[in-house]
């Protein structure tokens, strides 16, 4: 009789604890996505508020995507990486992942946000299809009083960073990739 009402309790007891678990790592995913928003809309308004012409851009852009904490370093061959939010208009529409790899002289560490602007949808579901890469011909605009004034698209897409702090030395070679991934 006993053996009978055991199997039943521990299968509830098992249920449970897979039921709880779950909920925790689904929280803690939230959790983090939700982290991960309210950092880029802390570095739009950096952006914003270091050169207040852009937000001439984040209103006019078809969308934008922003990494509000990308980490760089190197010793002659370095890296970067960073997770963002991308935008249609003002709607989220998924997250990113930013990876970098470069190669040249290079010492240090550095961090920094960078906002990419599309130009159209078709610039936008290009980066959605995991088809935007940057080279090291690709240009990025550190964010000034000022600077966004006279930044025109380019293929589609204008990028901007900001640094936020580290040193690195750096002469050297390397591109960007992206992840685009829904939420």
């Amino acid at each position: 009789m006993t053996k009978k009402i055991l199997i039943p309790a521990f299968s509830l007891f098992i249920a449970m604890f897979l039921f709880t678990s779950t909920n925790s790592v689904i929280g803690q995913s939230t959790t983090k996505e939700k982290r991960l928003v309210r950092d880029c809309d802390e570095a739009k308004e950096d952006f914003i508020a270091t050169d207040g012409l852009m937000e001439n851009l984040f209103n006019n852009a078809y969308g934008y995507a922003i990494f509000p904490n990308v980490g760089k370093g190197g010793i002659g061959i370095g890296g970067a990486v960073g997770n963002g939010v991308v935008y249609e208009g003002e709607s989220i529409v998924g997250k990113a992942k930013l990876t970098q790899l470069s190669i040249g002289f290079q010492f240090g560490g550095q961090a920094y946000r960078e906002v990419i602007f599309f130009e159209s949808k078709a610039d936008l579901d290009r980066f959605r299809e995991n088809k935007i890469e940057f080279s090291a011909q690709a240009s990025a605009v550190a964010v000034t009083e000022g600077a966004s004034a006279n930044v025109k698209y380019k293929e589609g897409v204008m990028i901007f960073t900001q640094q936020k702090g580290g040193l690195m030395y750096e002469a050297s070679i390397g591109g960007q990739k992206f992840n685009f991934s829904e939420f």
